[in-house]
C-alpha cells in the first residue's frame, strides 16, 4: 500500500528540492525535484501507451534493419476491450489474435493495425479483388455488412463498396476496412466464401469496389472519372496486400455498362468496350497485374429501355471480343425485378451466384449463343432452324419460367406477310440447334429472328443448357440462352 511522504520525513534523507510524495512498498510512484513531478509508470502502463502511439513497448528490442521484428505476447483484456479474443500477439504494425467474432467464418485468427482500424480476418493466400465499371446501375446496394465481415472488405476510406460514383477522386490507401452496404461485387465475394465455408477449405480476404460515373457512351466510360477510380482502387489492392504481406491478384473486373449507352451504334458499343479492356489490361499490367477476367451480364431490359443497338452491340462482344477474357455469366431476363425494374434482393443474391459461377469456371463458362438463323425449304419455307454454340445440350425448359409458350421467346422481325413463330422444338439431328416453325413461310427483305427481346413487357425466353445449380434462395439456377437479333438467311435445306 502507498504512503505520502514529504522532504521532511526521516525515512527521506534526500537533499534540499528533493523528495517522495507517493511511495509503494516496490519503490517510489511519484517524486519531486527542482523541475517538477518524476512519476514511475508501470510497465504495463508504458506498454499501453506504446500500443497506442504504435510504438515498440519499453523493453521490447527492436529487430536490426532488413528483419522482421519479433512477436511479443500481449494481453487481450487490455487490448481487445469487450471482444471474446485470446493468444493475442503483436507482429509488426499488427496486433494478431483468435476470437470468437461475429459472422459465419466462426471462431478464427484475426488481426487489426496496432494503430487503429477494423479487424480483418488473419486469412491464407493473395487478397482478391472483385472490382467493376459501370454506369450508376452498377451502384445499386443492399444496406448492412456482410455475412463475413472481417473477409469482405473495402479500401478504409470510408466511401464502402459503392465508390465515389464519379463525383470526386479517389485516395490511396493501404487499410482495409468493414462494409456497410452490399455492392454486387461484394455478393459475390459472399458467394464464393460461402462455398468455400461448405467445402471446409480455406477462406480468403476480398477487397470490393464498384466504380461509376454518368458516361453516355462505352468510349466516354474509357476516359472518365471512373476508370481513373478504378484503378486507383486496384493500386490500393496491391498497397493493402504489402501491407498485409500477401500478393495482391484481381479476380474478376465486372462491366455493367450497356443500357446505359447512348452511341446508337452496335459497332461503337462494341469498339468503345474493347478500348476500355484493353487500356486496363496496360493500365493494370503497370501495376503488376495479370491479364484480368472480364465478366458482364447480357442485359435486354423492357422494350423502352432496351435497343436494338444494344443487343447487337452486346451480341458482337460475345464473338469479337480479341484477345480479352470476356464472359458473359448470365442473361438480365432471368432475374426478377421489381415496380420500379430493379431486381428484388432474391435476384440480387441469384445474379452473385452466377457471377460467382462464372469467375469459378472462367474462360471454360458459355452461355448458350445462337449465331446462325437459316430458312430451310421444307414445309415451302416455313421452318428456320437456329443454331447456338453452347457448352451442353441445349433444353427448352417444359417448366417455362418466364411464361413465354410455345414459342420460348422466339419472335419474328421484319416479316412482311405477317408470319409468326408458332412453336419451336430441338433439331432431331443437332441437340445445338432448334427448328422454329411458323404460320407460314415468312417474307421480307430485312426478316431477322429475335431471341428473348421485342416481345412482351420484359424479352425473356425459355431455352438454356443442361447445367444447372442450386441458388440460396432455393430457386433452381441454369444458363439461359443470351438474347439476340440475327438475319435469316437461306439453307441448304437439310434439316
Amino acid at each position: 500500500m502507498a504512503r505520502k511522504t514529504t522532504k521532511n520525513d526521516p525515512a527521506e534523507g534526500a537533499a534540499a528540492g528533493h523528495g517522495v510524495l507517493v511511495r509503494a512498498a516496490n519503490g517510489d510512484v511519484i517524486r519531486y525535484d527542482p523541475s517538477g513531478l518524476v512519476m514511475r509508470l508501470s510497465d504495463k502502463v508504458i506498454d499501453d501507451i506504446a500500443l497506442r502511439l504504435g510504438t515498440s513497448p519499453a523493453g521490447q528490442a527492436q529487430a536490426p534493419a532488413g528483419q522482421a521484428p519479433a512477436v511479443t505476447r500481449a494481453d487481450p483484456h487490455e487490448l481487445l476491450e469487450g471482444i471474446d479474443a485470446w493468444d493475442a500477439r503483436i507482429d509488426g504494425d499488427w496486433l494478431i489474435f483468435a476470437a470468437r467474432l461475429a459472422g459465419r467464418q466462426g471462431i478464427r485468427t484475426f488481426r487489426r493495425p496496432l494503430s487503429g482500424g477494423d479487424i480483418i480476418a488473419d486469412a491464407p493466400g493473395p487478397l482478391y479483388g472483385v472490382l467493376a465499371i459501370g454506369g450508376p446501375r452498377a451502384a445499386l446496394a443492399t444496406p448492412g455488412g456482410s455475412e463475413f465481415p472481417q473477409h469482405v472488405l473495402a479500401p478504409a476510406d470510408d466511401i464502402g463498396a459503392v465508390g465515389h460514383a464519379g463525383v470526386e477522386r479517389a485516395g490511396t490507401h493501404d487499410r482495409l476496412e468493414h462494409l456497410r452496404e452490399m455492392t454486387h461485387e461484394a455478393l459475390v465475394a459472399e458467394t464464393l466464401l460461402g462455398w468455400q465455408l461448405e467445402k471446409f477449405e480455406a477462406l480468403p480476404l476480398f477487397l470490393t469496389r464498384a466504380e461509376t460515373d454518368s458516361s453516355a457512351t462505352s468510349a466516354d466510360l474509357a476516359t472518365g472519372r471512373a476508370y481513373k477510380n478504378l484503378i486507383t482502387a486496384a493500386a490500393n489492392l496491391s498497397r493493402a496486400a504489402a501491407a498485409l504481406g500477401k500478393r495482391a491478384k484481381i479476380l474478376a473486373i465486372h462491366l455493367d455498362f450497356a443500357l446505359e449507352d447512348m452511341s446508337g451504334s452496335a459497332a461503337a458499343y462494341r469498339d468503345g468496350i474493347l478500348a476500355l479492356m484493353a487500356q486496363t489490361e496496360r493500365d493494370l499490367g503497370q501495376l503488376g497485374f495479370d491479364k484480368p477476367l472480364f465478366v458482364a451480364r447480357f442485359e435486354s431490359g423492357g422494350p423502352e429501355v432496351a435497343t436494338e443497338a444494344a443487343i447487337e452491340g452486346q451480341w458482337e462482344l460475345i464473338w469479337n471480343h480479341a484477345d480479352h477474357r470476356l464472359i458473359f455469366s448470365a442473361p438480365g431476363y432471368m432475374f426478377a425485378q421489381d415496380d420500379h425494374d430493379r431486381p428484388t434482393e432474391a435476384a440480387r443474391r441469384e445474379m452473385a451466384e452466377m457471377t460467382a459461377a462464372a469467375i469459378s469456371a472462367a474462360d471454360d463458362w458459355r452461355c448458350p449463343t445462337f449465331h446462325l438463323a437459316e430458312r430451310l425449304s421444307q414445309e415451302g419455307g416455313s421452318i428456320i432452324r437456329v443454331v447456338a454454340q453452347a457448352a451442353g445440350d441445349l433444353v427448352i425448359d417444359k417448366d417455362d419460367p418466364f411464361r413465354v409458350g410455345k414459342t420460348a421467346g422466339f419472335t419474328l422481325m421484319g416479316a412482311d406477310n405477317g408470319a409468326r413463330v408458332t412453336t419451336v422444338k430441338i433439331d432431331p439431328g443437332d441437340p445445338k440447334s432448334l427448328l422454329l416453325e411458323c404460320s407460314k413461310a415468312p417474307e421480307g427483305a430485312e426478316l431477322r429472328v429475335a431471341y428473348a427481346f421485342g416481345a412482351g413487357d420484359r424479352g425473356c425466353g425459355s431455352v438454356r443448357d443442361d447445367w444447372q445449380m442450386q441458388g440460396a434462395t432455393g430457386r433452381g439456377l441454369h444458363r439461359w440462352a443470351l438474347p439476340c437479333l440475327l438475319p435469316v438467311r437461306d439453307g441448304d435445306g437439310d434439316a
